[in-house]
């Protein structure tokens, strides 16, 4: 098979999916990482600022001020802990919003799958399972690869986040 032209393919398909994604987002009016610090705290609420800015991939700085314009929009809040400890919840508007980024954003690449067929998508899946185990091998951070995901529609019964058992398997028993 000719290497380069596979690699330019998936970066031509990455390129036009982030685009789709992209556009589910723009529906919401938050820019990417206010959406996706609404959908990591969706599953998983009462980050401390630093530990959504480390899974965003922004610096803490930035993080706190986008922090302050959710809170400004309702759609987190801040609740203090021990100290200085500053954890953030996202609010029942703040759920809903990213609820329905999740699901305009599975449409989105539902309608991008809708193209192949059976065995297209088998294989599709296959590929990408493997993929994203070796993409987790280079970066190390399950939560980081994951972060925009629908965790739900990844394991439905019977099927395992490929992400979640490479950083299982890294960890070991």
């Amino acid at each position: 098979m000719h290497e380069p032209r596979l690699a330019n393919l998936l970066g031509a398909a990455a390129l036009a999916v982030t685009d789709e994604v992209h556009g589910a987002v723009r529906t919401t009016g938050l820019n990417p990482s206010q959406v996706t610090a609404l959908v990591l705290l969706r599953g998983e609420s009462g980050l401390s600022v630093t530990e959504l800015a480390k899974r965003i991939g922004i610096h803490q700085t930035a993080c706190t001020r986008m922090v302050d314009a959710l809170q400004e929009r309702g759609l987190v809040e801040r609740r203090h802990t021990v100290g200085k400890w500053t954890h953030v919840h996202p609010t029942e508007a703040g759920l809903q919003a990213a609820e329905d980024v999740l699901q305009a954003r599975g449409h989105s690449l539902l309608r991008v799958i809708a193209r192949l067929g059976d065995d297209d998508r088998r294989a599709l899946v296959d590929g990408l399972e493997k993929l994203l185990t070796g993409l987790y091998e280079e970066v190390g951070s399950a939560d980081r690869i994951c972060r925009m995901c629908d965790r739900p529609a990844c394991t439905p019964t019977g099927h395992a986040c490929p992400v979640g058992a490479a950083e299982r398997a890294h960890r070991g028993p």
